[in-house]
């Protein structure tokens, strides 16, 4: 039997008094105090880790907070980086990258697994970002972005120079002296950072930027140069971002890219319109240089009176060999002149021979023609136009008389049947105030207002509604 006090290796408390082992293994604990027993463990006995690793399955839910697997060719160690941590990590995490992560070692009780929550996360050397960098500039590539049928040509004189880069940097300084220098332009800075966590997406902005510019408002540039001195690969890494590429790619003013020295690279150099080695570089390709031009305008004033006076005399020397070449004028105009001298002799000639024809062709005509069959013809129409208005005359006078008794048949008949002659017999017509008949006794209730047209006028009459003593019990009704 052991002579030690035995504690609880969960809780640590001592226990009232000594056990043997057996009884020590069957203490009985929760599921949350081993899990947070164990916990403690880890956290106590590993603290902050540094690991190397490959990146597995990468998550990114809405929370913003970056789920992901780190492991090698034997294990899987799940790994958590919260959402403020995510926000500042100079390289973003992708599924493939070897990185070294730095971090606290932890359990998760709710799922009984370890992991580590990640305070920093770098790629595993040059090599790592180069492999990033390859991968996506296939992806890209394979998107079409860098075609060269896609990239817009480069002004040659712009008026107006946007500027992508840092305010305070000698890079926007070289633009300015190198510009002024050569052909000084309106320049417009958009201010950026050119290194660190936000630099890709504040030079997207500024590419973004300047395209939202309305043109008529004066300050959209006519060229964009995005600029950036040397540094390391990770220093640039800021240019290497999708984010930039896409932005440059999409961009529908000009870009020349200028980032890092003749031997640096990036993926906004495939992306843009022209890649400059450096910036100064870029400022050179921007505008041509005003003194050149200034000389080469003043040698071509020089040079074209003399031009013109060569032109001239080469000009003159051609005519006078073609000239000497064609025949005289009198020569042309000989044939024309000997056929117009021809042909006026016998014009006179002519014009009494067609004269002739003429009055010979009149006179064998005239004979022909007289007044005779004319008057025939005009006296057998006058003829033909009295005998039928004679016949029209007596056809509208049947006519007439043929409507007029159908008009009279029609008038008779109308009396006939008209309600005057029955009035004229001695009856009368009972209407009521509107006009309209009363047709039955029903319709004529005592105390009515009726009228009563008789065949030489009307009179107003009021219905009283006694019966005469005489009235048949056939004719009872309202009586006048």
């Amino acid at each position: 039997m052991s002579t030690d006090w035995p504690f609880d290796p969960i809780t640590g408390e001592v226990l009232d008094e000594p056990q043997d082992d057996k009884k020590n293994n069957q203490i009985e604990y929760s599921v949350s105090d081993l899990s947070f027993a164990l916990k403690r463990t880890l956290e106590d006995t590993f603290g902050f880790v540094r690991v190397r690793a490959e990146l597995g399955r990468v998550s990114r839910p809405a929370s913003g907070h970056v789920y992901l697997d780190l492991k090698d060719d034997k294990a899987v160690l799940n790994g958590i980086i919260w959402k403020g941590v995510a926000s500042r990590l100079k390289i973003q995490p992708e599924q493939g990258l070897e990185v070294i992560v730095t971090g606290k070692i932890t359990t998760y009780p709710g799922q009984s697994r370890y992991q580590i929550i990640i305070d920093s996360l770098e790629p595993a050397g040059v090599g790592a970002l180069m492999a990033l960098f390859e991968e996506r500039k296939k992806k890209l590539a394979a998107e079409g972005l860098f075609d060269e049928n896609r990239k817009k040509q480069i002004p040659w004189l712009p008026k107006t120079i946007g500027v992508v880069t840092s305010p305070t940097g000698a890079v926007i300084r070289d633009i300015l002296h190198r510009l002024n220098d050569r052909f000084p332009r309106h320049v417009v800075v958009w201010p950026v950072r050119v290194q660190g966590d936000s630099s890709a997406q504040e030079v997207a902005n500024g590419i973004n930027g300047f395209n939202a510019m309305a043109p008529e408002s004066g300050t959209r540039p006519d060229l964009i140069i995005v600029a950036r001195g040397g540094g390391s690969l990770e220093d640039l890494w800021g240019f290497n971002e999708e984010i930039v590429a896409r932005a440059a790619a999409e961009s529908q003013i000009p870009l020349i890219s200028a980032v890092g020295h003749e031997t640096d690279w990036t993926l906004i150099d495939y992306v843009a319109d022209e890649r400059a080695p450096t910036p100064t570089a870029a400022a050179e390709r921007a505008v041509p240089v005003r003194r050149d031009l200034l000389a080469t305008i003043a040698d071509l004033s020089a040079r074209n009176p003399r031009a013109m006076g060569r032109l001239l005399d080469e000009r003159k020397m051609r005519v006078q060999s073609a000239g000497r070449a064609l025949p005289k004028p009198d020569d042309i105009l000989s044939l024309a002149r000997q056929r117009f001298d021809t042909a006026s002799g016998r014009l006179a000639q002519g014009l009494k021979t067609n004269l002739q024809t003429h009055r010979n062709h009149f006179e064998r005509t005239a004979g022909r023609h007289s007044l005779t069959p004319l008057k025939q013809q005009l006296t057998r129409h006058s003829e033909t136009l009295l005998r039928l208005q004679t016949q029209s005359t007596r056809a509208i006078t049947r006519t007439l008389a043929d409507k007029s008794q159908r008009l009279t048949s029609t008038t008779k008949l109308l009396n006939t049947l008209s309600h005057k002659s029955v009035l004229a017999r001695g009856f009368a017509l009972v209407k009521d105030d509107k006009g309209k008949v009363i047709r039955s006794v029903k319709a004529a209730s005592a105390g009515k207002q009726v009228m009563l047209e008789f065949s030489d006028g009307e009179v107003g009459a009021v219905v009283n509604g006694k019966k005469p003593k005489s009235a048949s019990k056939e004719s009872q009704g309202t009586l006048l």
